[in-house]
């Protein structure tokens, strides 16, 4: 994801709903909480350092964000109240996760349940089988 994408026009953290409100000229305002920008977060720590080596972020419903800086004039680095800090979130990132939010939602709710996970930290998800007698 290149930086042909123009800075937001609006940028604007609320702690108390942990959403990222942003704003890109002629496009309608869009909140991404801190749990999806971090479980989608860019750094290879998440992404992989290739295609389908991507790690399953679980037990981040309850992260926030604690900083948020500027990368020169096309990116920002967004530092979460877990450690993580290394993925630099470009324009064009911003945008294409605004643009496919309910989808990319959507996919991580099913990887999480497919692998029996949660995304609230400290909950074990535990499968019962019926049995056949």
């Amino acid at each position: 994801m290149g930086s042909e994408t123009k800075a937001p026009t609006r940028l604007t953290y609320c702690r108390s709903r942990r959403e990222l409100d942003i704003e890109f000229e002629g496009a309608a305002m869009t909140s991404l909480s801190a749990e999806f920008l971090r479980v989608h977060s860019p750094s290879a720590e998440v992404q992989g350092h290739g295609p389908g080596q991507a790690v399953l972020q679980v037990g981040k419903a309850k992260v926030a964000i604690t900083g948020i800086n500027p990368v020169g004039h096309y990116a920002i680095q967004i530092t979460f109240d877990d450690g993580h800090s290394s993925g630099l979130f470009t324009w064009s990132y911003l945008a294409h996760l605004m643009r496919n939010k309910d989808t990319m939602w959507q996919a991580y709710l099913a990887r999480l349940s497919d692998a029996k996970q949660s995304r609230h930290p400290d909950t074990d998800v535990i499968v019962i089988q019926p049995s056949h007698s």
